[in-house]
């Protein structure tokens, strides 16, 4: 599968050179796709052992975009939702004040057109001015208000509200992001009861975990049991103040 991945965009490239196409053909040299003449009398040779053992970034990025593509990604968010829908439902019928609560991007809100420009890096800086064509820096992508909702997740939240559960959106984005961040959300068909986001004069924390568990500490002091807690990094997950968590697939990148 991977071949013939390589191989389209090997025909893409013939008709479109560009930079990308550089790396693709190293990487159709790394995985034997090529032309065969990188491997054919091979002599042995002396490398180190740690470069060696270092993992192929051109592979690896055609990689996450056959799992994209594939609708694997879909699929297995949708799972995961499914899993979160089931436990509200149990919980919602046995009564109480009860709450969710959600992450933002690549949970609630998909970056994938930014990040697909990037060559599915996160790049906070920058302009993003030529979509589809990169680079797109995350902070303009985010002012442009333009993130497609993960639909698994935005019924779990309509399920929420139908069942009078609670919905808290947390997220590390700055608090200058609120009202772009707010009208994306509305548009996607987002509604919350909180939209909590990290002060622009808090410093930046060792780890995500480190703001967003305080916060849902706070919604639990105001007297709500956070039944499910979604988000596609362990760092929305980790801290507690939440029956359960659930994680989302994100093979573009990690936030500690």
């Amino acid at each position: 599968m991977i071949g013939q991945v390589l191989s389209a965009r090997r025909r893409r490239c013939r008709a479109r050179p560009r930079p990308a196409c550089v790396a693709l053909a190293l990487a159709l040299t790394a995985v034997g796709c090529g032309s065969g003449t990188a491997t054919r009398d091979l002599p042995p040779f002396v490398t180190a052992p740690d470069a060696a053992s270092m993992p192929d970034l051109v592979v690896a990025r055609l990689q996450v975009r056959q799992y994209i593509e594939s609708g694997r990604y879909a699929a297995d968010m949708a799972t995961v939702a499914a899993q979160a829908r089931d436990h509200l439902e149990r919980r919602a019928r046995a009564g109480g004040r009860l709450a969710i609560v959600l992450d933002i991007d690549e949970t609630s809100l998909s970056n994938l057109p930014a990040l697909e420009a990037n060559q599915y890096s996160r790049i906070l800086g920058g302009p993003c001015d030529d979509l589809p064509r990169g680079p797109c820096g995350m902070v303009r992508w985010i002012g442009l208000a333009q993130g497609e909702p993960i639909r698994p997740v935005r019924e779990l939240a309509a399920r929420a509200r139908r069942l009078g559960v609670a919905v808290f959106l947390v997220s590390g984005r700055a608090e200058s992001m609120r009202a772009a961040t707010a009208r994306n959300l509305r548009e996607a068909g987002y509604e919350w009861t909180g939209l909590v986001l990290q002060p622009d004069d808090q410093p930046r924390m060792p780890s995500a975990a480190d703001f967003k568990a305080p916060e849902r500490q706070r919604i639990v002091d105001q007297g709500y049991a956070i039944v499910a807690n979604v988000g596609d990094q362990v760092s929305d997950l980790a801290g507690g103040y939440a029956e359960r968590a659930y994680k989302l697939p994100n093979p573009m990148y990690v936030i500690p």
